[in-house]
């Protein structure tokens, strides 16, 4: 060092004295004057929260007015002639408080605002595209927290928070064998990171989960196959004469035939079923229909030997509530049912079982649910209701 500077660096500086009087002076001043920033009694808590360094949390929407120094900081810290990293860095840390608030919507905009800066430094971005993969993750819009962490792998392949990041979308996408994925390449990195670990037997146990629940369901799917497939062939073998929505429609045999096997799910609208015991005889839902008082009956299971008087009488043992002049007696009662092609009816002799019915060169299964029209024989509506139809005597 210079000797002239090592002078100039020990010289002491002048102290200039002030005299009483003008001491006295500037304090009377203040006696004198109130200051104009002070903060009143009343309000000085609220007044207190807008210095921005005490402030618990920033407003949403800066006012110039209403908080000029929280205005100022933001206009120094936002100033766009700093560089695209400063600027980044800022938008980072600002995301990052957001975060911290879980004001995860407000992190997202500012990582996104930092990104856009497009700065050079890589590391940075990676570390925003992280952040902002977190932040949608606990938005839980999964995918586009994927996309986030894909994207800042490819600036850093080795980066473990997106890699652990990635690996808990694909678990909530339930893509398994994607997170187990994501899992091993983390754990090339760190082979003892403890959350990689847990992840990856978390969502090994539910691929494997996964793979045995679709092997039963197509296990359980080509058994209910096999069962359709023999109940058609049994309908079939008994000449039963069956219309599907595909053959209402005019579609070929093959989506005729698909249709069927779709109407012999559990889900058909009846609720019920057709079925098969173990000699191989069948059982349908049969519904009755009642048009005088447009009530119905639902036979969930009609064997195909039982005779109609049978239910009849096991139905009308009692009155029914809406019969209120008690006549639907299972003698008084006709059963009909209508070809809808001609749209003549065949009166059913009681004594008849189903399948002799079904056989019926004119009957037609829709749906897979026999249906049938019921109505007492002797009254003025049965006459009104066949007047000008029709109707043929089942043999």
């Amino acid at each position: 060092m210079w000797p002239e500077s090592r002078a100039a660096m020990m010289k002491i500086p002048e102290v200039q004295v002030v005299s009483e009087d003008a001491l006295d002076s500037f304090l009377e001043k203040f006696r004198s004057q109130s200051y104009r920033g002070r903060f009143h009694e009343e309000q000085w808590e609220e007044e207190f929260e807008k210095i921005p360094l005490f402030m618990k949390k920033t407003p949403s929407e800066i006012d110039l007015n209403e908080n000029p120094d929280l205005a100022c900081l933001q206009s120094i810290l936002f100033d766009e002639e700093r560089s695209p990293e400063e600027q980044a860095r800022t938008y980072k840390d600002e995301g990052n408080d957001y975060f911290k608030e879980r004001e995860y919507k407000k992190a997202v905009v500012s990582y996104t605002e930092g990104l856009k800066k497009k700065c050079a430094d890589s590391d940075l971005n990676v570390v925003l595209f992280t952040n902002r993969a977190a932040a949608q993750y606990y938005l839980g819009n999964f995918r586009s927290a994927l996309n986030d962490v894909t994207a800042a792998r490819k600036l850093n392949p080795c980066h473990l928070k997106a890699i652990i990041r990635g690996a808990l979308c694909h678990l909530e996408l339930k893509n398994f064998a994607e997170a187990v994925s994501w899992c091993d390449k983390g754990l090339q990195i760190d082979a003892k990171e403890k959350k990689l670990l847990e992840l990856r037997a978390k969502a090994d146990k539910l691929k494997r989960t996964e793979h045995r629940d679709i092997r039963k369901a197509k296990l359980k799917e080509k058994k209910a196959r096999n069962q359709n497939e023999a109940l058609l062939q049994a309908i079939k073998a008994r000449n039963i004469q069956l219309v599907s929505e595909a053959a209402a429609a005019g579609e070929d045999e093959d989506s005729a035939s698909g249709e069927l096997l779709n109407e012999l799910s559990p889900d058909n609208p009846c609720g019920s079923r057709l079925s098969m015991d173990s000699r191989g005889r069948l059982s349908w839902p049969v519904l009755f229909l009642y048009p005088e008082y447009a009530q119905s009956d639902l036979i969930s299971a009609f064997h195909e030997d039982s005779r109609f008087i049978d239910h009849l009488m096991v139905m009308f043992a009692e009155m029914p509530s809406w019969d209120s002049e008690h006549k639907y007696c299972p003698d008084n009662l006709k059963v009909f049912f209508e070809d809808e092609e001609s749209m003549e009816l065949y009166q059913v002799p009681p004594k008849r079982t189903l399948l002799q019915v079904l056989q019926h060169p004119r009957y037609f299964v829709k749906a897979l649910t026999p249906t049938f029209f019921v109505c007492v024989g002797y009254s003025s509506f049965c006459r009104n209701y066949l007047q000008g139809r029709k109707v043929h005597q089942v043999k």
